[in-house]
């Protein structure tokens, strides 16, 4: 038994210390591994959020219909699509959105080296700032998976902090809009709002259901009172 004990307790510690790494690198509310980004600090606003465009197929018409809802929101762009569509990661930028840093591949960094880390960061600037003429300030690691160096990164770059979400509509594969809009239902005034216009595996990647959501969403938010910012808008809090 005396010699059981510190190998029962040796087990246990390993296994507490991977639960909470693994919840530091992935939670969106966990701050272990750095301060977080996740609600808008006003409880009459919602941050719309895109990930993993520019989408040829799906983000003209997303932008038409925030153009109709007099919506501004955040992209979050993957640099490889931005040198695939240029044209339209510059269209977003024009149309008053803000836009962010989605790395220029998409992997998930929480086992990444550092030199890895900043190298897609450093491809995804280049890519937006040659597509759109402007350099992003904020940052959303692929997938919410965060490296324990990834806010120091982030910041020595310049940038204003990692961005993560207080709501989201699980809405990155197809499925019939009714589920998502069920679960934007829950969306409240100061979150961040986690949705997909485009696919980190393909450019062209089918969402119709999030334009089909918003198509239903928009309108009832608007007459509710809530006001839409993007993240250079708003006072952000973890």
């Amino acid at each position: 038994m005396i010699q059981v004990i510190p190998t029962v307790c040796a087990a246990g510690g390993a296994i507490g210390a991977s639960g909470a790494f693994a919840w530091g690198a992935v939670a969106p509310s966990s701050h272990l591994f750095g301060p977080t980004i996740r609600r808008t600090g006003d409880a009459s606003t919602i941050a719309l959020t895109f990930d993993d465009g520019p989408n040829p197929a799906i983000t003209p018409s997303l932008l038409d219909l925030l153009d109709r809802h007099r919506v501004k929101a955040t992209f979050f762009l993957i640099g490889a699509w931005v040198r695939e569509a240029p044209e339209l990661a510059k269209a977003i930028a024009a149309r008053g959105h803000a836009v962010g840093n989605h790395t220029y591949t998409h992997p998930a960094l929480t086992f990444r080296s550092a030199s890895r880390i900043s190298t897609e960061l450093d491809r995804c600037d280049n890519a937006i700032e040659s597509a759109a003429g402007l350099r992003p300030r904020w940052m959303r690691p692929p997938f919410g998976f965060r490296a324990p160096m990834l806010d120091k990164i982030v910041r020595k770059r310049g940038g204003a902090g990692v961005v993560m979400w207080s709501a989201w509509a699980r809405d990155w594969k197809p499925q019939p809009a009714e589920p998502v809009i069920e679960r934007l239902r829950r969306a409240r005034g100061g979150d961040i709002v986690l949705l997909h216009d485009g696919g980190h595996r393909v450019i062209n990647a089918d969402r119709r259901h999030t334009v089909a959501a918003l198509e239903y969403w928009l309108p009832r938010w608007n007459d509710s009172g809530i006001r839409f910012v993007t993240l250079d808008e708003m006072q952000p809090r973890g």
